[in-house]
Formats: structure tokens, C-alpha cells, sequence
């Protein structure tokens, strides 16, 4: 299976233009953003689990990392309300489930196999500093030999200078909208971008978004890229 498996090119999803399609398990559906392979596959997702449902243990062979958009996501280790963010590397085990419900961004088989960073931290803990322009705040959430994860904001009214994402991008909007010169996301929007894509982004309204840089080069890719090519 193949979905938006061309990183060379742009890609913007509103997430509720898509349908929910079920998955090999009961009361857990997915919108598949982009994939490449079957059920094991490099894929990022997102993942809604209905009252009670789960998946059976398994084991992350290519590591996982996701944030809770909405609900509560769980599982042996603990529970991660909506503002959390996790990730387990490569060899990890778990059995997810929710008893209440709730949506996950998940990303699968994207792992450097020496980023062994295994952690989950909520919005509520971060440190937000400057994000180098007024107005715009960001907090880490992970970094690894070039790719960055943060939770950025922006107070409206605010934009950012041209600046070029190397390594390629990926940013969901949690909260209010942003826009450039390319287009304008509304919350729940997902948008990725390719190694070197320059743009000058603003918000008018304010925005809350995930935001992850420099995982879409070719050496990143790996094997994926071939695919994809």
C-alpha cells in the first residue's frame, strides 16, 4: 500500500475531509495521512479508539512516537491524556487501549535505530522560549541528530520571516489557524513539506501546532525513499 508516498513533493490534508476507515481491530478506525507497506508499514496516522476498545500487545519494530489530540490514550505504563506526547523506540512492547475514547497523531517505522530516547511529557510541563520573531513561542519536545520535535505557538497577529526547513517538514494544527504564502490550515490540518521548502508563516488568529523538521532527507528515509521513488 501506498499513500501520499512521495516526500519530494508538498502535501496538505484537512484531516476531517477524510473518512474514517476501520482497522483489523474492533472500535479502532484510522485516516491514513501517508504509508508505505500494509499493516506493518512507515506510516503516519491518525488513530480514534472508541469506549473501551484496545489493540492486542505488540511490539514496535520500528519505534512509534504520537501525541494524544483528543481523550484519553493508555496502556500498562500509564494513562496520556489529550497534550501528550510519547515516544517508544524500537524494540518497545505495549498493549494501548482507552476506556473512554480518544484520537492519536502516530507516526510508525521512523525511528533512527540509535535514538533510544523512550519518554512521554505533557503540554502542561513544557518550557516555552522565544521563537525568534514577536509573538512566536516554542517548547522542545525531542531532538536527535538533526530531527526536531517542538509544540510552537502563536499569539495572534504574529508572523515569522522566510526561513528554509532543511530536512523537510510536518506540522498538525492543534488549535487556531496558520497560512503563508501557499495556503491557509485550519485546525486539524496536516501539512508536509519537502527538504528545502521555504516559506513566511503567519497566523491571524493564533495557533497551537506540532511541528517535527528534519526527517524527510533521503539518508532519514532510508529505505523509504526508495519506495517511495
Amino acid at each position: 500500500m501506498r499513500i501520499n508516498a512521495d516526500f519530494d513533493e508538498p502535501l496538505v490534508i484537512l484531516a476531517e475531509d477524510m473518512a474514517w476507515v476501520a482497522s483489523p481491530l474492533p472500535g479502532v478506525e484510522r485516516k491514513m495521512l501517508d504509508r508505505i507497506g500494509d499493516e506493518v508499514a512507515r506510516a503516519t496516522s491518525l488513530v480514534r479508539y472508541a469506549p473501551g476498545s484496545f489493540f492486542d500487545p505488540h511490539v514496535h519494530g520500528g519505534g512509534e512516537e504520537f501525541l494524544v489530540v483528543e481523550g484519553i490514550f493508555s496502556d500498562e505504563h500509564g494513562d496520556y491524556p489529550a497534550g501528550t506526547y510519547v515516544r517508544n523506540p524500537i524494540g518497545t512492547r505495549h498493549k494501548p487501549h482507552s476506556k473512554d475514547g480518544c484520537i492519536i497523531l502516530v507516526k510508525l517505522h521512523q525511528f533512527d535505530p540509535a535514538d533510544i530516547a523512550h519518554f512521554s511529557i505533557h503540554m502542561d510541563d513544557l518550557l516555552f522560549e522565544d521563537g525568534g520573531a514577536p509573538g512566536v513561542e516554542f517548547a522542545w519536545l525531542h531532538r536527535f541528530e538533526g530531527e526536531q520535535v517542538k509544540m510552537v505557538r502563536w499569539a495572534p497577529g504574529s508572523r515569522y520571516p522566510r526561513h528554509v526547513h532543511d530536512g523537510g517538514s510536518e506540522t498538525f494544527i492543534l488549535e487556531g489557524s496558520l497560512s503563508d504564502e501557499h495556503g491557509h490550515y485550519l485546525t486539524g490540518s496536516w501539512e508536509r513539506t519537502p527538504d528545502g521548502w521555504s516559506h513566511c508563516p503567519h497566523s491571524e488568529e493564533g495557533c497551537l501546532a506540532w511541528v517535527k523538521t528534519g526527517h524527510l532527507t533521503t539518508r532519514k528515509l532510508g529505505k523509504y525513499a526508495q519506495a517511495a521513488g
